[in-house]
């Protein structure tokens, strides 16, 4: 914010009577009701003027004493509008131009910068109206005002107007249009204000498209279906949601049959914060979450076993079948965050299923024909509606980590807003010939994102928008789906970008897209791009901090598939200090999902070819892990180990992970990703020790790669990094398994043990701010620990909040290094 001036027009000390202050004020303040906010503030100020829309944000012209126009300016901060937030706030002093009322002025065009709102959840307002059998709105569920309802789902173009919304072909009758032109009424400028007579309704229809019923009675008729054991697919606000009744074992199993889905945890949508509460473990941040406006997806702890409890009342079934989240000690839960969720849990009185409207590896339906057909043999009935959306919308993931909230799926309530960063500075060397050394980085960079997790972003100016969460690229489609947002956020922001950032692995589609579009490219390290994302959302960029990269997969500019990284990032560069030591993936792609194969690597790289010798091994453990395999299997994998054949090298924590899961004696096949290393976690529940497994820094006989900003690929190499040596922990864990420890303290000491080779990275190297970041971070225990630990020591520890650790969070890192001045 600029500093306060005196007005023109008279000497020091004596301002003329009448001054004009000029502002622009960019952030989140379109939707939020900033300008009847403004328009109220100059009423009561007795000043004149305008205020307007704009693409970049909302204009303000007010005459008035300089003594009035400094109050008004002063009061902007703290009395704004909750849901609004100012970015920054640009003003001019200058001479009156004659205004004789204050009003509120039509949009105006330009550049497209303006901050686009999430949706919103309901607000208390709202939600009275809908249950006030004496309100016009009583149970009408598309009933919103100015604080909330739909905002980036049905957004067409900026500036946020009527007219580029998919609101537009619902035209308001005269007591919605009153409401929405009066300055004084929280529904003036309400985009979606529609009413029974005049805005979107609901028709419940067959799996052919037959129409049921409609308005209140297809409500209705879903709850029954719902308490009837069907399978539902009810449109949203970003998409279509498949629901089936939360205590229906039968029920929940069906769902996963038809949806592909064999053992990942559903989510669940509560009828209230009491039933929550009474069925998991709720600490003040997790119930502030759940009713917060972004209303996202909590993982909370269970309390119980949360069996169903059998009654022929339904409202007294307000148990939880075990198929909801097979072997999970945690829930996924929402509450109601839409007129339409909050008449239906009113109805049903008890929890729903409430997953994705999809089959598995595939992105949500938005529209009801898509829907009757991809959702086809899922679906028994669709609840729909004739607001079109315009983008699909997933449901947001949080968990509380170290007492802050962190996103694990970033979508509903928090995409897209921006990420402020520095401006960017020069790129030397550049990673391809058209950007020539010393030429400044292009302002609009298109950043395409990982592989798995997938999201994109732009930068614009200091601002990066990052999209909502795509999701795995793995079908066509997926693929389709990050085509679609790619164009969508273009068109939206009217964006056309002059470089493109992908990640370094030919292989990845997003980064072969980015190859095929005829523009510099400029390709970023997997945990690189991590380490700056973190960096990024936590104010770090231009200081020097090591990272504690560490996730499953990444590709490594030695070849080898990283993963278990500690880079040193300076302004001018980085540098991999050190990682975890290195072995081999039986399978390369398989060993992914069979962490018996990780294991057999691990155990592999421990003995040599004495694991397959005879006789065998005298460890009873090894023994029975390769019982995992038959003989002709186990004679194959002895083959790809000597050979080296489809054999990659790693050094990937999150398959660390894996395989010491697997030796402990936990999962041998997973069915989701990191299936594993979560079970691994939720072993150590309840167990309290310090007490860790050993292990050795050494130095490497490899060289380390050292980057200065975007270098080609590959980099030079330089002297050789430190491996921190996990083989001492392994016979360790080998020790404790074979003396028949309990799984949770093997899996307590394996976690400190890891923190403490953080720890002692961090001394060896010396440098004050730890960055934690990529997916094997959304362990609580572990970053927790780690936070605890280096805090202790006099580090310096930052993690992710708002932009995932996972791979949700690559885009932005990605934008950052293309744009330079880390």
């Amino acid at each position: 914010m600029k500093g306060l001036t005196k007005a023109p027009g008279g000497s020091a000390g004596t301002p003329s009577p009448k001054s004009r202050l000029s502002l622009t004020v960019r952030g989140a303040v379109q939707g939020v009701g900033f300008r009847p906010f403004i328009y109220r503030l100059a009423a009561e100020l007795q000043l004149t003027g305008w205020v307007n829309n704009s693409a970049q944000g909302v204009f303000i012209e007010v005459e008035g004493t300089a003594q009035q126009l400094q109050t008004f300016l002063h009061r902007l901060e703290p009395e704004k509008p909750p849901r609004s937030s100012i970015g920054s706030l640009e003003y001019s002093w200058l001479e009156p131009a004659g205004y004789t009322t204050f009003e509120i002025r039509p949009s105006a065009a330009g550049e497209k910068t303006a901050v686009v709102l999430p949706d919103i959840s309901t607000c208390s307002d709202c939600l009275r109206e809908i249950l006030d059998p004496t309100n016009r709105r009583y149970r009408y569920p598309f009933t919103n005002c100015t604080n909330c309802g739909p905002r980036y789902s049905i957004i067409e173009a900026l500036p946020y107007d009527r007219c580029n919304t998919t609101m537009k072909r619902f035209q308001m009758c005269e007591q919605c249009r009153s409401e929405y032109e009066n300055p004084l009424d929280r529904r003036f400028h309400a985009q979606p204000n529609a009413c029974p007579t005049c805005g979107p309704h609901l028709e419940l229809w067959d799996s052919t498209g037959t129409v049921l019923a409609t308005g209140n009675r297809a409500l209705l008729s879903t709850v029954e279906a719902i308490c009837q054991g069907k399978i539902v697919a009810v449109k949203g606000l970003g998409g279509f949601h498949l629901m089936v009744l939360a205590s229906s074992g039968e029920a929940v199993r069906k769902l996963r049959r038809c949806k592909r889905r064999e053992e990942k945890p559903f989510a669940l949508m509560s009828p209230s914060v009491e039933w929550v509460r009474a069925h998991c473990e709720v600490s003040p941040a997790q119930e502030r979450l759940l009713r917060s406006p972004e209303a996202p997806i909590v993982l909370l702890r269970r309390r119980g076993d949360c069996e169903p409890i059998l009654s022929q009342e339904r409202q007294e079934n307000t148990g939880v079948a075990p198929e909801v989240a097979p072997g999970n000690p945690y829930l996924g839960v929402m509450l109601g965050y839409a007129p339409l969720h909050h008449l239906l849990l009113a109805e049903l009185g008890v929890p729903v299923v409430c997953t994705s409207g999809n089959v598995s590896d595939e992105p949500i339906c938005i529209d009801q024909r898509e829907a009757i057909v991809r959702l086809a043999g899922i679906a028994e009935l669709f609840l729909v509606h004739n607001r079109p959306i315009v983008r699909p919308v997933d449901d947001s993931v949080v968990r509380v980590v170290a007492g802050r909230e962190m996103v694990v799926r970033r979508a509903r309530g928090y995409a897209p807003l921006p990420v402020q960063i520095a401006p960017q500075s020069k790129i030397e060397p550049a990673p391809e010939p058209s950007l020539k050394k010393g030429r400044e980085c292009p302002s609009k960079i298109l950043a395409v994102g990982a592989h798995l997790k997938n999201t994109i972003a732009i930068a614009t100016g200091s601002q990066v928008f990052v999209s909502q969460h795509i999701g795995d690229l793995e079908t066509p489609q997926a693929f389709e789906a990050f085509e679609r947002a790619i164009e969508s956020f273009k068109q939206l922001y009217e964006f056309e970008p002059e470089a493109v950032a992908c990640d370094a692995h030919p292989d990845y589609r997003s980064a072969q897209f980015a190859q095929n579009l005829g523009l510099p490219v400029v390709p970023v390290q997997h945990h690189f791009a991590h380490a700056l994302a973190c960096m990024a959302e936590n104010q770090l960029l231009g200081e020097p901090v090591l990272a504690v990269a560490w996730d499953g997969t990444g590709y490594g500019l030695d070849g080898t598939i990283w993963g278990g990284e500690f880079l040193l990032v300076r302004p001018d560069s980085w540098q991999r200090i050190a990682h975890l030591s290195t072995f081999r993936l039986a399978g390369g792609d398989r060993a992914v999902k069979e962490p018996r194969r990780v294991a057999l690597g691990l155990l592999y790289e421990l003995f040599g070819d004495e694991l397959f010798g005879e006789p065998p091994l005298p460890n009873s453990q090894i023994s029975a892990l390769l019982h995992d395999f038959f003989p002709a299997e186990l004679k194959l994998l002895q083959t790809v180990f000597k050979r080296q054949i489809n054999a990659p090298v790693t050094s990937s924590a999150g398959r660390l992970f894996d395989g010491v899961a697997r030796i402990a004696g936990l999962r041998k096949i997973c069915t989701f990703e990191g299936q594993a290393a979560m079970e691994l976690e939720f072993a150590l529940h309840g167990i309290k020790t310090d007490e860790n497994y050993p292990i050795e820094l050494v130095k490497s006989s490899r060289e380390s790669i050292s980057q200065s900003p975007n270098p080609p690929i590959p980099a030079p190499p330089i002297a050789n990094p430190i491996v921190v040596n996990w083989k001492p922990m392994l016979l360790g864990v080998l020790e404790d398994v074979a003396a028949e420890v309990p799984v949770g303290k093997i899996s307590a000491k394996f976690h400190n043990t890891l923190v403490e080779a953080i720890v002692a990275i961090a001394k060896r190297v010396g440098e004050n701010r730890v960055a934690l970041t990529g997916g094997c971070f959304q362990n609580q225990y572990l970053t927790e620990r780690a936070v605890l630990r280096l805090s202790s020591e006099g580090f310096r520890p930052y993690w992710h909040q708002r932009i995932p650790p996972n791979d949700g969070g690559i885009a932005l890192g990605q934008i950052v290094a293309a744009r330079g001045g880390w």
